[in-house]
């Protein structure tokens, strides 16, 4: 249980963040959410996120601010004012096609945004802060499954290349300060609320629909999807024992990697109509593979995804169709 926590989650309105913050209440914390909304998608999707963690809100320990994580002065004074004892910080620019038109954005939000939470953490004397990276720092890594102590030296996107940027300073910022810090290695993360611009979202509001499909690549490449409540049992787990560790980066995947092409077949099979694939060639910045080790955060989290790719598209696409999306 959490009940004597009080928890700052920047990015609360996103697809993670509102499931995090929804989970941190049902354990007991207090937590205060900062979103500013970013334009990337609508404002009404976040709207109805936040709506949803305040349905789950009984006992009124759930504060929201519309704020910008670069401020970090406003960071500090909700930091004191609210009397938290710790970070999770999911807020980011996010995308790996967005980011290469616009890389100056990513490093600014990405970039300069974690080092204001973390130094506004430290200057607030947080316990702990836990941030998420990305699997696509490991760029188009040939060895898998891939692990936490590969060479992660070679990213081929802006976005990569700010989360590992992230890390870097993460790692410094805990040798400078000795603030616990967790970076989480996040691998395709799935589930009610996810993003609208994803390749499951899309795929299943125009499978069912009878649309066509673009499938970039012959359909071969691989990610690990990982279900939204997997994901969010990790970051719990996380923050509740970087203590130990100081410095740690951990996976947090399904370590079960499944083509596009099986993806596909499988978002067929659960909205009941066969797909109207288009074909198209491979889009820059995106990697042919993903795949988790997560020996090590099995070892030291208890960690392991148990949602299966059928399962969570089922729960997704029932979700969709409750919001009119299907």
């Amino acid at each position: 249980m959490l009940s004597n926590e009080h928890i700052l989650v920047t990015g609360c309105a996103g697809f993670i963040g509102s499931h995090l913050c929804e989970a941190l209440l049902s354990l007991g914390a207090s937590v205060v959410g900062i979103d500013n909304f970013d334009p990337f998608y609508g404002r009404d999707q976040k709207e109805k996120n936040l709506a949803g963690v305040a349905e789950t809100d009984s006992k009124k320990r759930f504060s929201f601010l519309e704020m910008d994580v670069c401020n970090e002065d406003a960071l500090i004074e909700v930091l004191k004012k609210h009397n938290v004892s710790g970070v999770i910080h999911l807020a980011a620019k996010a995308g790996v096609r967005p980011s290469i038109p616009d890389p100056g954005g990513f490093i600014r939000v990405n970039v300069l945004g974690t080092q204001s939470v973390l130094s506004a953490a430290s200057k607030a004397e947080c316990k702990r802060v836990v941030c998420a990276s990305s699997s696509s720092v490991y760029g188009n890594n040939v060895k898998t499954p891939f692990s936490e102590s590969d060479d992660v030296h070679h990213p081929i996107s802006p976005y990569a290349a700010t989360k590992l940027s992230c890390e870097l300073m993460g790692d410094t910022h805990h040798h400078l300060t000795g603030l616990p810090i967790a970076m989480l290695r996040f691998f395709t993360v799935f589930g009610p609320r996810q993003r609208p611009d994803l390749a499951m979202s899309l795929f299943l509001s125009k499978v069912s629909k009878g649309e066509t499909i673009n499938r970039f690549g012959d359909g071969t490449t691989s990610r690990d999807y990982t279900f939204v409540e997997d994901i969010v049992d990790g970051i719990i787990k996380s923050y509740q024992r970087i203590d130990e560790h100081g410095f740690r980066v951990w996976n947090l995947g399904g370590d079960h990697p499944t083509t596009l092409n099986e993806m596909i077949e499988t978002i067929g099979v659960v909205v009941g109509r066969e797909p109207i694939i288009n074909e198209m060639g491979m889009q820059p910045g995106d990697v042919e593979r993903t795949w988790a080790d997560v020996s090590r955060s099995q070892s030291e989290l208890g960690y392991r995804a148990s949602t299966s790719i059928r399962d969570g598209l089922i729960k997704q696409w029932a979700w969709m169709q409750s919001q009119g999306e299907g």
